[in-house]
This record gives C-alpha cells, sequence and structure tokens, in this order.
C-alpha cells in the first residue's frame, strides 16, 4: 500500500502533528471530517491545540475577505 497518512501507534502518549491539526481544523470548517481523524483528535488530541490552531484559521479567513473586499472596492471606484 501506499497510503501517506500514517499509522496510529497504539501509545497513550501520541500526539497529533501540527500538520494533522491544522487538516483537521480545516475540514472542520468546510464541514467534512473522516470517521478515522475525527476518532484520532478525540482519542489523542489536546484542546489547546485546535483552539490555537482555529483561531489562527479564523484570522486568516477573515483577513482573506477584508482584502477581497477592499480590492472590489476599489476596482468598482467606490
Amino acid at each position: 500500500m501506499n497510503d501517506k497518512t500514517p499509522v496510529l501507534k497504539e501509545d497513550e502518549n501520541y500526539t497529533p502533528t501540527l500538520w494533522d491539526v491544522t487538516k483537521s481544523v480545516l475540514a472542520a470548517m468546510l464541514g467534512v471530517q473522516k470517521k478515522k481523524n475525527y476518532e484520532r483528535d478525540f482519542q489523542y488530541g489536546k484542546p489547546w491545540q485546535y483552539v490555537f490552531v482555529g483561531l489562527i484559521a479564523v484570522a486568516i479567513f477573515i483577513g482573506i475577505i477584508i482584502t477581497v473586499v477592499n480590492i472590489v472596492m476599489s476596482t468598482a471606484g467606490a
């Protein structure tokens, strides 16, 4: 098998990587999530990791929206 998804360790000390947390937060923002990842998040993840990455993702999203609106308004001559 050529699956790049890491195999979950049956270890109490396993912590999702920053990339795992980021993918989970982005999937949550879109409303989609694989059951395997959902279970991994609740079994191994720490809430502060998801809150921190979520706040950064929301701030980036708001910044993109503001930038797009400013560009559209300046090209519309407003």
